[in-house]
């Protein structure tokens, strides 16, 4: 069982990256759509700042079907790669299979492979991919691996089993962590039938 949950050159770079930036703004003036802004939502936490955010309702749902809503209600600091709903869709009737009471082990694990430790925004992510001069990978808490990279501006996320996202709008920094809407659920490439 792994117990370092992240790679230490992207904690380094995450760390140094803190340092450096500007603090993030809240003001009426922040393009929302903009992936490479995170909007401060200092007093709220990762699950009322969830709550929030309609694009992510689907989300918000698989995370009350999974009894996972507790950990972004308590003290502990996280990262959630937020499919947005468009991406849930894109599951078609897999994604509605997911929210059965049978599917929920399943379920689970698919959200814990979106969950990273840490308050990461993807000013962070972008920072260390240019101080590392390429890709980082990071340990989700469900034990798998994502790797960000960056093309211009554009920050994706990998799982390296099938699956690759963008950022699909700003990030959401609350009082325990940050929320990142994603284009697409990274979902296991299912193997052919044959």
């Amino acid at each position: 069982m792994k117990t370092n949950f992240t790679k230490p050159f992207v904690l380094a770079g995450a760390i140094a990256g803190l340092a450096l930036l500007p603090a993030c703004s809240s003001d009426a003036d922040v393009d929302e759509s903009d992936p490479s802004v995170t909007n401060e939502e200092a007093t709220r936490t990762l699950a009322a700042s969830l709550g929030d955010l309609p694009e992510l309702a689907s989300l918000n749902g698989a995370i009350s079907e999974a009894e996972l809503g507790s950990i972004f209600d308590g003290p502990g600091s996280y990262t959630l790669l937020a499919p947005n709903d468009a991406a849930f869709e894109a599951l078609g009737e897999e994604g509605k299979a997911l929210m059965t009471e049978e599917q929920r082990p399943v379920l689970v694990g698919l959200l814990r492979e979106h969950i990273l430790p840490g308050h990461l925004t993807p000013e962070n992510i972008a920072k260390a991919i240019d101080d590392k001069g390429g890709d980082v990978t990071m340990t989700t808490l469900g034990g798998g691996d994502v790797t960000f990279s960056k093309d211009g501006d554009t920050i994706s996320v990998s799982n390296g089993i099938g699956s690759t996202a963008k950022i699909a709008s700003s990030a959401t920094a609350a009082t325990n962590g940050v929320i990142i809407p994603l284009d697409t659920v990274l979902v296991p490439e299912q193997p052919p039938e044959g």
